[in-house]
Order: structure tokens, then C-alpha cells, then sequence
């Protein structure tokens, strides 16, 4: 009798733990499981799966259809990927996010675009919906080189004949920007003697503006305030669509972050922010009132979807380089003021990003940053340089020494042509992206968009691994492969804002950020990379763009 008793007891105990795992696992079952894919990680071994599970915001585990599938609860939701590819979402180590915003809904954007009689269209069927007078106009993104069916540059009559009542403004980058008759009057140029003015044979404004000039016509177009939720929210919606997830935002006015963060507590921001704040001197004078103020910067406030990580881009003034020049106007004491705020800078033991495009410029800062090295040690600061479209072998060496990252930038992929009628045949090795891949260096993807590239992912690794810009046109001589132009998109980039614990691959216990593909970007024709499109993106666990082509959640 007692043996049954104690059966019996046994029995119970038995019973009760067997509930409590079927209620644990219950508890603990993820809320959406994802089958049936090729599943590429990006994890350190570049594994591919079948299979991941997210639960709530992050990823929990990855594997094979059946050993993910046998954690499904009785709500956990499931979705059948039908084989399609799936790869984490998007970073840009380097935009101008929060700025492109401004107007990105009042542009026409001519981001991709192959075809100049398509731009065309888009500029007549603008001028339709605007009225008189109304500006009509984009301030970046494109050149005239990527119209692969004629790359001819706008004409002001032409530009007339399109809108004989409305300003026009098409601007390339802050090269040259091309107006109409309208918008000479409009802007004030037909009052203005200034050299970067084209002239025709009677000395009038022909509809050119170069370098400067550029700045000071996009000034005239005042962006609406009153668009400027709109505009934003309109462009992270299309920034979601083209597959990016996260962004380095050069430049976040507080008056845009605190809206940002109005917007994130709402449930309405689906990109993850990461600022990179301005902390420049425009001269010797203003030097003397930054260096007090460095110590007292603070960093990290912020959360998964909005924080400032980084202090940049443009330091000290008078050192700042022009991609479209030949060679910088930099002077002796130039570098001894930059010298002076980046001491202090390492001192208060500050990460930092600092714009370098031409050889001369690159050279400078490292001279400068290995002097301030001396003093305080700059390793583990993830000290950064960005664009360098001009770095060598010997810079990479010495960055690598003194445990700096590389934001190499893809501004090629819009403005190859025009690199290569300044530069030359050198332009081929601007970026020399397989050298710097081979360095072993820590480097990684940015457009530096709105204004200087376009902002598509999937064009930047299509230039990356065919050489092509937009257009067809080859380029750069020194590409990549596709496993690495990828890493280079997603897990490298996370390091340029301290989230390679929580981003840039598909890896149990990182931030559910996700696409899933209309085609295999391991396998495509390299050609067709481009035309890589999202059939869905998640960030965060949630599903913010979704184009109804993926097998229904069920």
C-alpha cells in the first residue's frame, strides 16, 4: 500500500512537471515562424538556413524546417517563404537622412532611374500637378551619366519647352545644376556676376550653375515645413521598400530628433536612426569656443530605433575635401587646428567620423590623428574615415595600426562619369574596393545620400560586384564578391554605430530585421542585382513593408 502511495505521489509530481513545460514552452514559443527559405545569415561562417523564429523583437533561432517548426505554439503565426531568399536588413553606415527628408516628397527623384526620356516624363507629369510658378525640381541623387539611352545634359530650353511656367532646377550632386529661364529669374541669377554662373556667347545666365553655385539656387527652394512629417515618413516608407532598415544620419537638428522620437513613441518609425552629430568649427576662432564644449558631449540617450553614436562629419572647416576636385586648398595651419580638437576629442575618449575623399586629405588627417595618438591613444575609439574615394595601401596600413574603420562610400554608382572626367583613368581605382577588402581592415557601405548618390542597396552591391554604375556604364575596375559586398552592407556596417550585438546578421538574440527577396541575390546574374526588390521587410519583428507577393501569414 505504501509503494502505491508513494506510485501515486510520484505519478502526480510527474504530472504537474509535465504541465509546467508544456506551460514554459507555451510561454516561451515564438510569435512568428518563417520556413520553407534560403535563409542566408550573414553570421561570421555565412551560414544558410531554412528556417528562423522571432519573438517579439528579436530573433531566436535559425535551423532547419524541422527543428524550428517544433517551436510553434499554439499562436505562434507561420509563414511558408516558398524558397524565396532572405537576408538581414539593410545599414547604411552614412546618409543624410533627416536633411533628405526635408523636401523628399516635393523632389522629383530620379534615384535608379536608367532611361532620359523616362526623367523626362517624370519632370512633364510633375509640372502637371504643380501650379504656376511652383517650384519644380530635384537637389540630388542622379547624374546625367546613368541615362544609359542618352546622356546628353539638360538644356535650358529644353528645360523651357517642359515648363514654360514653372522654375526648374535639376541638381548633380554639388557639381552643376541645370535651370530653365524661370528659374534664372526666380533665383536672381540674371542680378548676379558670381564666376560659377555659366554664360552664353551675350553674356547671359545659360542655365548652368557650378560647384557653389549649386548651394546657393537649392537655397532658394524653401523646404514647405508644414510637409515636413509627411515628406519623412513618405521617405522612410520608401527607404523600408528599396530594403534598408538602419542608417547613419549625418546631421540630426534637435528640433527633427525630438519629432523622430515623437514618431518612434507612436509606433510610426520604421528605421532605425543612428546620429552622427555635427561637432565642427568653421575656423581658428570658433576652435577656441568647441574645445570647452567636447568634454561635455554625451552620447548613447538613446535606444535601438534613435540614438547619437558618433561625433562628425565635418570637423574642422578649412580641411574638408571636394570629391569633384582635383586637389584641396588645405594649409599648414589648417592641420594644426584640426590637430587641436581632435586631441581633445581623444581625450574625452569620443568616437568619431571624419569626412576624407582625396589623397591629400587622407594623408593629413592620419598625420594628424597619429600625432594626437602619441598623447592619447586613439585604438578601440572605432575612430572612423569616410568616402575615401582615394585611399591606398599605405593609408589602410596605417589606419589598421592605429585601429581605425573604413566607410568607404558608393558614390559611383551615380557619379562614376563625372569622377572620370576630373579624375581620369585614375577613377577606376576610386574606390579600390578589392584592396581594401583584402586588408582584413574593418570597412563597410555608405551613399552618403540624398544629394551626392542615390539610395538603393541592391544598386550599391550590384556596382560592387559588376564595376557598373547606374546605367550599365563600367566604372570601377576593382570589385568584390557578392558574399563580401553584402557583409560589407549588413554585419561590417553595425560596427560604425556599436550595434554589431544587435544588428547585421539573422543570429538568435539580435534585433528581428529582416528582408525576404523576389530573387536569390547569391545566384541571380550579377547583372540583375540591381533589380533585386523586397517582397518584404521587417524591422523589429514587425512587418513594415510588405509588396503581397510572400506566402500569407496564417
Amino acid at each position: 500500500m505504501r509503494d502505491m502511495r508513494w506510485n501515486h505521489i510520484v505519478l502526480v509530481l510527474v504530472l504537474i512537471a509535465g504541465a509546467s513545460i508544456i506551460i514554459s514552452a507555451q510561454q516561451s514559443a515564438p510569435d512568428l515562424i518563417l520556413t520553407n527559405g534560403k535563409i542566408i545569415t550573414v553570421d561570421e561562417r555565412f551560414t544558410i538556413v531554412q528556417a528562423v523564429a522571432v519573438k517579439g523583437d528579436r530573433f531566436v533561432a535559425v535551423g532547419a524546417n524541422a527543428d524550428i517548426s517544433k517551436l510553434a505554439g499554439a499562436s505562434t503565426r507561420r509563414m511558408d517563404l516558398g524558397g524565396k531568399a532572405v537576408v538581414p536588413g539593410m545599414i547604411d553606415n552614412h546618409t543624410h537622412f533627416m536633411r533628405g527628408g526635408e523636401t523628399w516628397t516635393e523632389e522629383v527623384r530620379l534615384d535608379g532611374i536608367e532611361s532620359r526620356k523616362q526623367a523626362v516624363e517624370m519632370l512633364r507629369a510633375k509640372v502637371k500637378t504643380s501650379s504656376p510658378g511652383q517650384w519644380v525640381y530635384t537637389l540630388g541623387g542622379w547624374s546625367h551619366h546613368q541615362f544609359a539611352d542618352d546622356k546628353r545634359p539638360f538644356t535650358k530650353d529644353e528645360l523651357d519647352e517642359i515648363a514654360p511656367n514653372n522654375p526648374v532646377v535639376l541638381q548633380e550632386a554639388y557639381y552643376r545644376s541645370y535651370l530653365n529661364s524661370r528659374a534664372i529669374q526666380a533665383a536672381g541669377l540674371d542680378k548676379m556676376s558670381d564666376k560659377w554662373i555659366a554664360r552664353d556667347g551675350s553674356g547671359k545666365p545659360s542655365g548652368i550653375v557650378e560647384q557653389d553655385g549649386t548651394r546657393t539656387v537649392a537655397a532658394k527652394i524653401l523646404a514647405p515645413k508644414d510637409k515636413f512629417e509627411s515628406s519623412s515618413l513618405a521617405m522612410i516608407r520608401d527607404w523600408n521598400r528599396a530594403g534598408l532598415t538602419a542608417v547613419g544620419s549625418a546631421g540630426c537638428p534637435a528640433e527633427q530628433y525630438e519629432k523622430y522620437r515623437e514618431w518612434e513613441r507612436q509606433g510610426r518609425l520604421s528605421m532605425r536612426v543612428f546620429c552622427i552629430q555635427a561637432a565642427g568649427a568653421q575656423n581658428a576662432q570658433a576652435v577656441d569656443r568647441v574645445l570647452p564644449q567636447i568634454a561635455q558631449f554625451k552620447l548613447f540617450q538613446g535606444d535601438d530605433y534613435l540614438n547619437t553614436t558618433v561625433y562628425g562629419e565635418q570637423v574642422y572647416q578649412p580641411v574638408n575635401d571636394n570629391m569633384l576636385d582635383v586637389k584641396p586648398d588645405q594649409k599648414p595651419e589648417d592641420w594644426v587646428q584640426l590637430g587641436r580638437i581632435l586631441r581633445e576629442m581623444a581625450k574625452a575618449r569620443l568616437p568619431l567620423h571624419v569626412h576624407t575623399t582625396l589623397t591629400a586629405s587622407i594623408e593629413g588627417f592620419l598625420n594628424t590623428i597619429e600625432q594626437v595618438n602619441k598623447e592619447y591613444p586613439v585604438r578601440n575609439l572605432r575612430w572612423t574615415l569616410i568616402h575615401l574615394d582615394q585611399i591606398n595601401a599605405s593609408h589602410i596600413e596605417r589606419m589598421r595600426k592605429l585601429g581605425m574603420y573604413a566607410a568607404v562610400h558608393t558614390r559611383p554608382t551615380v557619379l562614376g562619369g563625372l569622377f572620370n572626367e576630373i579624375h581620369g583613368e585614375r577613377s577606376y581605382d576610386m574606390p579600390p574596393l578589392k584592396l581594401v577588402q583584402d586588408s582584413g581592415i574593418t570597412w563597410g557601405f555608405g551613399t552618403d545620400t540624398t544629394v551626392v548618390n542615390q539610395y538603393r542597396p541592391f544598386t550599391t552591391l550590384y556596382w560592387a560586384v559588376t564595376g557598373k554604375m547606374v546605367g550599365g556604364t563600367r566604372v570601377l575596375r576593382q570589385t568584390i564578391s557578392r558574399e563580401d559586398a553584402l557583409i560589407a552592407h549588413t554585419r561590417k556596417n553595425a560596427y560604425f554605430h556599436f550595434q554589431e550585438n544587435s544588428l547585421g546578421s539573422i543570429q538568435p538574440g539580435k534585433l528581428a530585421d529582416l528582408l525576404v527577396l523576389d530573387r536569390d541575390y547569391l545566384t541571380v546574374p550579377a547583372d540583375q542585382i540591381k533589380d533585386i526588390k523586397p517582397v518584404m521587410t521587417m524591422v523589429g519583428g514587425k512587418i513594415v513593408f510588405d509588396a503581397s507577393s510572400t506566402a500569407a501569414l496564417r
